[in-house]
């Protein structure tokens, strides 16, 4: 069960592995596009490749899915970035049904755990496999794998690794559980946990009074997607601008606060200790560019500022 790229990896590795897969369970196509055609999620086009049963449920209580389900006969249900399964669903299978998350439980449960473990400046991060229970990624933990998190890691490159990390843990709790009974271990409760939080665009929006830190972590962690934005005022005109890459320099200043100094070929934004120099950014209706290419066509006022 499974709809995103980081989902289509487990699947690969257990179809490479002859793995008997019964069935593939994903989300229902969505309309994209100026043309509202249909799309099919990462998960569906790979289970077509491969000419798998593919169930696209939009309710996961209908009786209609829960007799499809039970006809599959699974004996075990492995879930990767899927949707929360009702308890009629995780309790079918006889061995059970274990879940993927992309962090090191009981930290960064939730959706987004890849953004927040460098939006928070974490050193390492990692995947983690545990039984299904009736709250969200909770369950009683099967096995866990650790990696470092590079200090210039951005979400797009900590995706990728975690994603061939997180293919071959399952394909090592697989083997786990069966050879059986597996052991697990109940996760932890404590007052410090952190958590994965939805993004939106409340938190996705630049704070330029945070440390220089917290927004260059921010920046990463948001980049590609869905990428940490900021409101650039340039003389009568104000945009709602993403960035993708920055640096940080530390060094004492007399500007103010979001204050935008721009030469020839730099563009930086003054924050407390230093600057934040912007590498990647995208005007709305624009292509992402380079900072290079920005001030080639993009003239900005003496007092340009970001909100």
């Amino acid at each position: 069960m499974g709809t995103p790229d980081f989902a289509v990896a487990t699947l690969k590795t257990l179809i490479e592995h002859n793995y008997n897969v019964v069935g593939v369970i994903t989300a229902p196509d969505k309309p994209a596009g100026r043309g509202r055609k249909l799309n099919e999620s990462a998960v569906k086009q790979y289970a077509k490749s491969q000419n798998l049963n593919i169930l696209q449920p939009t309710n996961l209580k209908s009786d209609n899915f829960i007799e499809e389900l039970k006809a599959l006969n699974a004996n075990l249900q492995i879930v990767v970035a899927f949707r929360m399964l009702p308890k009629v669903v995780w309790q079918m299978p006889e061995y059970g049904t274990f879940n993927l998350h992309a962090s090191l439980l009981p930290n960064y449960r939730g959706a987004a755990p890849i953004n927040w473990a460098i939006i928070n400046g974490e050193t390492k991060t990692g995947v983690s496999t545990f039984f299904i229970d009736e709250k969200i990624d909770t369950g009683d933990m099967i096995l866990q794998e650790e990696i470092n998190i590079e200090p210039t890691e951005n979400a797009g490159s900590l995706h990728d690794k975690l994603m061939h990390l997180g293919s071959n843990l399952v394909l090592t709790t697989v083997a786990a559980i069966e050879k059986g009974p597996v052991k697990t271990q109940k996760q932890k409760e404590n007052v410090d946990i952190k958590t994965a939080y939805k993004l939106n665009r409340d938190n996705c929006k630049i704070n330029w009074n945070n440390s220089i830190d917290a927004i260059y972590n921010q920046v990463r962690g948001l980049s590609p997607y869905p990428a940490a934005w900021s409101e650039l005022v340039n003389g009568n005109e104000t945009l709602d601008v993403k960035l993708y890459a920055v640096n940080k320099e530390i060094e004492d200043h007399n500007y103010k606060i979001g204050r935008i100094i721009a030469t020839k070929k730099e563009l930086k934004v003054a924050v407390k200790n230093g600057f934040i120099i912007i590498d990647t950014i995208k005007l709305p209706g624009k292509r992402l560019m380079d900072i290079k290419s920005l001030l080639n066509g993009y003239a900005f006022n003496d007092d340009a500022k970001m909100l």
